[in-house]
């Protein structure tokens, strides 16, 4: 019994425990971030990888000079903009609504929610027959005399109309955890502050925005990261080539297409790198924004 004792505490046991884990962490992830970082040095393709080579720092440098790319940046911050102050800002208001006391509560947190566990290539196929020529957002605006267009196939209303879809799937998604904040509050707050003449106003801006501040920045960081990473609905939209003339293509777009088409490995990794040097500085000044992240 001594001998067992003393084998189960060593803590050798824990890293064995944490092996299996640890090797497929490393398998999966590790290993091909580190390999992805060497080819971003590199001029690499699958299909001639014995004629790889060493650039240097070259296929960073032609970040600057590629005019597609910018495009692509570009349009994933307007992309950015866009979308996540309003998912932010409904999702809160809906956190209020279901949590409120109103009638039938749980058939709206469910039907606010449902988009959200639905696929996002059913979503973009439903977008596709909604928003074109003759699909019903036209023929809704018909009865009011509008004349309607092929949203998604024009350039200056292709990627709001795909905002649009985005913050209609993943509303749902900021409302529950919003919704999980909310009922961390102490109701004693709310007793105390209308004792005191606080108007319901005063009890949101006081009380409940400061206590949900932890939970803002969860979410913030959440939708930039998923704005930044969009891909599939640009590539079902545009059927993969980021049109028309480059309206919907974003850097992940981008990123695939030099990566997957046309088989610049390289290239694809320094714009992935640099993809994840740009949502780091972004989550860290939000970091800085929202200095308290703990309950007081």
């Amino acid at each position: 019994m001594k001998r067992k004792k003393r084998w189960t505490s060593d803590p050798f046991m824990g890293y064995l425990f944490v092996l299996p884990a640890v090797a497929c962490l490393s398998a999966f992830f590790i290993c091909p971030i580190l390999y992805a970082f060497y080819l971003s040095f590199q001029h690499f393709s699958f299909l001639n990888p014995e004629l790889s080579s060493f650039v240097g720092l070259d296929n960073y440098l032609r970040l600057f000079t590629d005019q597609r790319f910018h495009r692509a940046l570009w349009n994933t911050t307007l992309y950015s903009l866009g979308v996540v102050p309003v998912q932010v800002s409904l999702s809160l208001l809906l956190a209020l609504i279901v949590d409120s006391k109103i009638k039938g509560k749980t058939f709206f947190r469910v039907t606010y929610f449902l988009p959200t566990v639905t696929s996002s290539v059913a979503v973009s196929v439903m977008f596709l027959y909604l928003f074109k020529k003759e699909g019903l957002v036209n023929l809704f605006l018909s009865q009011f005399g509008i004349q309607g267009r092929s949203w998604l196939m024009d350039v200056d209303f292709a990627l709001p109309s795909i905002m649009l879809m985005a913050i209609w799937t993943t509303v749902g998604q900021f409302m529950v955890i919003y919704l999980a904040g909310l009922q961390e509050i102490p109701q004693d707050l709310y007793e105390v502050a209308r004792v005191d003449g606080a108007g319901g106003w005063r009890q949101f801006w006081h009380i409940t925005l400061p206590l949900l501040k932890p939970t803002t920045f969860f979410i913030v960081v959440l939708s930039i990261i998923g704005t930044f990473q969009v891909f599939d609905q640009m590539y079902i939209i545009s059927k993969g080539d980021g049109g028309p003339l480059n309206a919907t293509l974003t850097v992940v777009l981008y990123l695939y297409n030099e990566a997957f088409k046309q088989f610049d490995m390289g290239y694809a990794s320094a714009i992935a790198f640099f993809l994840f040097a740009v949502i780091l500085i972004l989550t860290i000044i939000q970091r800085k924004i929202f200095k308290d992240e703990t309950y007081q």
